[in-house]
C-alpha cells in the first residue's frame, strides 16, 4: 500500500486553522477585516464567554450573492486577488481565502448575506463537516452577519489552551480597538454577555479621530501626545507620540499601522526604541499611535499567516525615515506645549493608568541621583562667562536662550510687574527661590514650576555637547598595535563590504582571514573603551537592518557621563541670576523635560491644584 495519501478537506482544514484561528480574538479579527474590506460603515460585534460559545459579527458592507455564499466556506476561495500581481501589491487587509473555511472547521458557523436593500437574503451553514455547506433563504438588510457558535467543539484538544472567559475577552477586545484605531471613518459596537461595552461613532476630521484615540487609548494619552505629519520620498509617517514621561511598565499601548494593516515588526520596534533612546527612562516602555503610508508594491504582507508581520522592500530606508522623524518631534516639544497640554488636563479629572508615569510627578520613579563630590562647585553654563568657571568635560558652546529676558540683576518681585518690565512672561516664569539645593521654585503664568536644577542643566550641557560634537568630524586615533577580532565569516564579509561606513565612524577595519578582522583605527573619545563588542554590534546591526546606530549611542553615552559631572551639583547654592538663567536655557534646549537618563527635569503645581490641597473654595 501506498505510504504517501492526500488529507482529507476537513483535516487539511483544520491544519490550516491551527495557523489562523488560534482564540477567540483571531476568529473576529479575519471576520472583521473582511467586513472593512466590503467596504462597510457600521460593524457590530457581540460575543459571549470571551468568544468561546458565541461569536457575531454584523456589517453593512456590499454583501455576498447567493451564488457565492457556498464558494465563500471553500479553502483558497477570495474576491480579492487574481493573479501574482495582485498579490505583489495587496491593498486589501485579507487576501489569502483560508478563514471562513478554517473557521467552519473547527465550529459552527452560519453566513447570512443581502447584497440590496430588497431584505431578501440567503444563509449558508457550516458545522466541521467535510466541507458540506446547506443553502437557505434567510431575510437580512444589505450586508452580512457571520455567527461562530462553540468555537473547537470538535478539537477539544485544542479547546484545552483556551484560557478563562476574562482572558479571551481581553484579547478580543484588544483585536477590535485596533481595528477600530485603524479606520475612523467606521461605527463600532461590541457586546458582551449581552451588555454593551463600547459604541464608537465614525467620523473623518481631525477632531473626530483624536476622540476615537481618546476613548481606545485613555484620555491621558491624548494630553500627554504629540501630533505629527511627516512625508518624504514616498513615504508618509503620522499619528501621535506620547511625551517620555507618559511612559509604560509594558509595551500595552503601542500601535502602529501599515497601510491601514496592524503589524508587530521588528525594524519598525527598533526604529521607536531608538528614537526614544536617549529620553526614556531605562526599563520603559515608549506609547504611540502611528500609521506609515508607503507604496503598496515596496512591501510584502504575505509572511506570516496572520498578517502581523510585513516585509520592506528597503528596510534601511523605512528604518531611517521612521526613526528621524520621531526623533524630531520629540525633540521639538517645548516647554510651552508641555503647559498647553497641562492647562487642557487640568480642565477635567485625571487618574493615571497602571503603569503609567504621570507628568506631574516628577519622582514618580524614586530614581537615585548619580553619586558626585557634593563638595565641588559646578556653574550653570549661561554664567560661566560671568564667573570664568569651566565644567569638566564641557566645551566652550555658545550660549543659548539669549532671545529670552534677561534675568540679570533680578529681584523679588510680583510677577505682574515682572512681566510689565520683562515683556511676555516666559514659559517656566521667574524663579523665587531655591529649595534644599535640590529644586528651583519659579512663578509663572499658571502656578508653581518645580525643576530639578540637576536633572535641567545636565540634559542642557548633553545636548551642547552633542551639538559640538557633530559640528565637526569624529577625531581617530590609530592602534599602535592593531586589534585582532574574532568573528563569523558572515561578519567578516560584512565588514569587507562596508569599509566607508566603518570609516565615517571613526574605524579602519581590514579583513586579515576569512573569520578574523584586524582593528587599526578608532574613534577617539572612546579610547580605553572595550571596542571589539562595539564593532560586532555595529556588524549585527548592518546584517539585520543594514545601517546602525551603535557608535552614536556609545558616543553619547560618553557625552552624557561627562555632562552629569559637569553639570552644577545638588547642594549648590545658585543666585537668583543664575537660577533664571537656567530656566532660559531650559526653554531653548530640545528635550529639555528628561535628564540623559530619562527623569522629568520639571513639573508644573497649578494654582487650581494647589488650591485642592488647601480646599480653597470648597
Amino acid at each position: 500500500m501506498s505510504k504517501i495519501k492526500l488529507l482529507s478537506p476537513r483535516l487539511a482544514n483544520q491544519i490550516a486553522a491551527g495557523e489562523v484561528v488560534e482564540r477567540p480574538s483571531s476568529v473576529v479579527k479575519e471576520l472583521l477585516e473582511n467586513s472593512l474590506d466590503a467596504g462597510a460603515t457600521r460593524l457590530e460585534v457581540e460575543v459571549e464567554d470571551g468568544g468561546v460559545k458565541l461569536m457575531r459579527v454584523r456589517d453593512n458592507g456590499s454583501g455576498i450573492d447567493k451564488e457565492d455564499l457556498a464558494m465563500a466556506l471553500s479553502r483558497h476561495a477570495t474576491s480579492k486577488i487574481n493573479d501574482l500581481d495582485d498579490l505583489e501589491a495587496v491593498a486589501t487587509l485579507g487576501f489569502r481565502g483560508e478563514a471562513l473555511a478554517s473557521i467552519s472547521s473547527v465550529a459552527r458557523l452560519a453566513l447570512s448575506s443581502a447584497t440590496d436593500e430588497s431584505g431578501a437574503g440567503w444563509q449558508v451553514t457550516a458545522e466541521g463537516r467535510d466541507m458540506e455547506t446547506e443553502l437557505a433563504p434567510a431575510p437580512h438588510p444589505k450586508g452580512a452577519t457571520v455567527e461562530v457558535r462553540d468555537l473547537f467543539f470538535n478539537t477539544p484538544a485544542r479547546r484545552k489552551f483556551l484560557r478563562t472567559e476574562k482572558t479571551e475577552y481581553n484579547h478580543l477586545e484588544d483585536v477590535v480597538k485596533r481595528l477600530a484605531l485603524s479606520r475612523y471613518d467606521v461605527s463600532f459596537t461590541l457586546r458582551h454577555n449581552g451588555r454593551a461595552i463600547h459604541n464608537w461613532r465614525g467620523g473623518a476630521t481631525q477632531a473626530e479621530r483624536e476622540r476615537r484615540v481618546a476613548q481606545v487609548c485613555g484620555p491621558a494619552f491624548m494630553d500627554n501626545a504629540v501630533h505629527l505629519d511627516i512625508e518624504r520620498g514616498g513615504l508618509r509617517l503620522w499619528g501621535w507620540v506620547a511625551l517620555p514621561t507618559f511612559s509604560r511598565s509594558q509595551a500595552d499601548l503601542q500601535h502602529f499601522y501599515v497601510n491601514g494593516r496592524a503589524i508587530r515588526d521588528k525594524l519598525v520596534t527598533h526604529a521607536v526604541r531608538q528614537a526614544y533612546q536617549d529620553v526614556l527612562y531605562h526599563g520603559r516602555h515608549p506609547a504611540f499611535v502611528l500609521y506609515l503610508e508607503v507604496d503598496p508594491a515596496t512591501v510584502d504582507v504575505n509572511v506570516h499567516p496572520t498578517k502581523h508581520e510585513v516585509r520592506f522592500r528597503d528596510g534601511r530606508t523605512v528604518h531611517g525615515f521612521i526613526f528621524s522623524s520621531l526623533h524630531h518631534a520629540l525633540a521639538e516639544v517645548s516647554p510651552e506645549d508641555r503647559l498647553a497640554r497641562a492647562e487642557t488636563e487640568a480642565s477635567r479629572p485625571h487618574n493615571d493608568a497602571p503603569g503609567q508615569m504621570s507628568q506631574q510627578s516628577p519622582m514618580a520613579f524614586n530614581a537615585q541621583r548619580p553619586a558626585g563630590d557634593w563638595r565641588e562647585n559646578y556653574f550653570p553654563a549661561a554664567m560661566q562667562s560671568a564667573t570664568g568657571a569651566t565644567a569638566v568635560g564641557q566645551p566652550a558652546v555658545a550660549e543659548q536662550g539669549a532671545s529670552y529676558p534677561s534675568a540679570a540683576g533680578y529681584q523679588a518681585q510680583p510677577l505682574e510687574d515682572l512681566a510689565a518690565s520683562e515683556g511676555e512672561i516666559p514659559p517656566l516664569g521667574f524663579a523665587i527661590a531655591q529649595l534644599k539645593g535640590i529644586y528651583i521654585l519659579a512663578e509663572n503664568a499658571q502656578g508653581l514650576i518645580i525643576v530639578d536644577m540637576h536633572a535641567a542643566h545636565e540634559r542642557i550641557t548633553y545636548e551642547r555637547m552633542k551639538t559640538a560634537f557633530a559640528g565637526g568630524q569624529i577625531q581617530a586615533q590609530p592602534l599602535l598595535v592593531p586589534a585582532t577580532l574574532a568573528v563569523s565569516e558572515k561578519e567578516a564579509s560584512c565588514a569587507e563590504e562596508h569599509p566607508d561606513t566603518f570609516a565615517a565612524l571613526g574605524f579602519e577595519i581590514q579583513r586579515a582571514g576569512p573569520e578574523s578582522l584586524l582593528i587599526r583605527q578608532i574613534p577617539s573619545i572612546l579610547h580605553g573603551a572595550k571596542v571589539d563588542q562595539l564593532v560586532r554590534d555595529v556588524l549585527s546591526d548592518l546584517i539585520e537592518h543594514g545601517a546602525s546606530e551603535r557608535l552614536a549611542h556609545r558616543v553619547n553615552e560618553v557625552l552624557s557621563t561627562m555632562a552629569c559631572h559637569g553639570s552644577v551639583r545638588a547642594n549648590r547654592k545658585l543666585t537668583t541670576a543664575e537660577m533664571n538663567a537656567l530656566l532660559r536655557d531650559m526653554e531653548a534646549t530640545e528635550r529639555s523635560g528628561q535628564c540623559n537618563h530619562g527623569r522629568p527635569t520639571w513639573t508644573l503645581q497649578s494654582l487650581d491644584e494647589l488650591d485642592k490641597l488647601f480646599m480653597r473654595g470648597q
